[in-house]
């Protein structure tokens, strides 16, 4: 299909960005690979598309002073692939979409988007980042967990750009794992497990475990955590940790698998990530 007529400002700074979203019917247009598909289905109409990604100020992702990271939200897929240090990180990654999506998609649009299916967001969630969000009005900070808040729907405003993603710096001896089935056409998770976790004398010291797929949108597995933290880690503990994947969620319910099939799916996947998370890097 054809999209509905539109605008289009293409500004050439962050500050002309912001103060074309002031008021008006305006959609930011970054790497486009979630955006132009909704307007072509006319599921979006935006009276105005604002091409800001040319605004070389929102690129680029590196370690910070205190050992954190930070990537801005025009990074590429690609561009993220290369630069992060974390190989579960780069595993997750590798699995989105193909290769003209890596180099097109953009880190920060992924994030506003909230796909419930979505990978990046689980690993975004299992690290502990946090959303940066600009407008004419100043800058807030907001923790992802909390950020996304249901399908395609997130903590933004009409007038807000997300800039940057950061986090701080992972415990002492922390490990990841990205596990995924994915739909075999597509590429997106029917589940989707991030899992990041410490161990220190004998005892599980730092849980974060987070889904995509599963429910309306991506999510901290809290109950899992919980269980995770103060255990041994062995695999009867891990087990029981999985368990709670599903906890407080409405499951999908679709063509690609349903309710009770994804919610033991989401078990599975959720003790094989904190599996090998547990077991470091192979």
């Amino acid at each position: 299909m054809i999209p509905a007529q539109f605008d289009y400002r293409r500004p050439t700074s962050l500050d002309d960005a912001l103060t074309a979203l002031d008021g008006g019917d305006a959609k930011v247009l970054a790497g486009g690979m979630s955006l132009l598909p909704l307007m072509k289905l006319r599921l979006a109409s935006p009276g105005t598309l604002v091409d800001i990604g040319r605004l070389t100020e929102l690129r680029g992702a590196g370690s910070t002073r205190d050992g954190g990271f930070k990537i801005g939200a025009l990074t590429t897929y690609a561009e993220a692939l290369e630069a992060t240090p974390l190989g579960f990180a780069a595993d997750c990654i590798r699995g989105i979409g193909d290769v003209q999506v890596r180099n097109r998609g953009t880190v920060g649009g992924a994030i506003a988007h909230a796909d419930p299916a979505s990978d990046l967001p689980a690993l975004a969630l299992a690290l502990d980042y946090d959303v940066v969000l600009r407008s004419k009005r100043g800058e807030r900070v907001v923790p992802i967990d909390g950020f996304l808040q249901g399908a395609f729907t997130s903590d933004i405003a009409a007038d807000e750009i997300l800039t940057e993603l950061r986090r701080g710096p992972l415990p002492a001896g922390a490990q990841g794992s990205y596990q995924k089935m994915e739909h075999p056409a597509s590429g997106y998770s029917i589940v989707g497990v991030c899992a990041v976790v410490a161990r220190s004398g004998g005892s599980v010291t730092h849980a974060r475990v987070a889904l995509t797929g599963v429910g309306e949108v991506a999510y901290r597995a809290k109950a899992v955590e919980a269980a995770l933290l103060g255990s041994d880690g062995s695999a009867a503990a891990v087990a029981a940790a999985a368990e709670h994947a599903a906890d407080g969620q409405t499951v999908n319910d679709d063509i690609h698998a349903s309710r009770d099939y994804r919610t033991r799916m989401a078990v599975v996947y959720t003790r094989r990530a904190i599996e090998a998370a547990l077991a470091g890097p192979a």
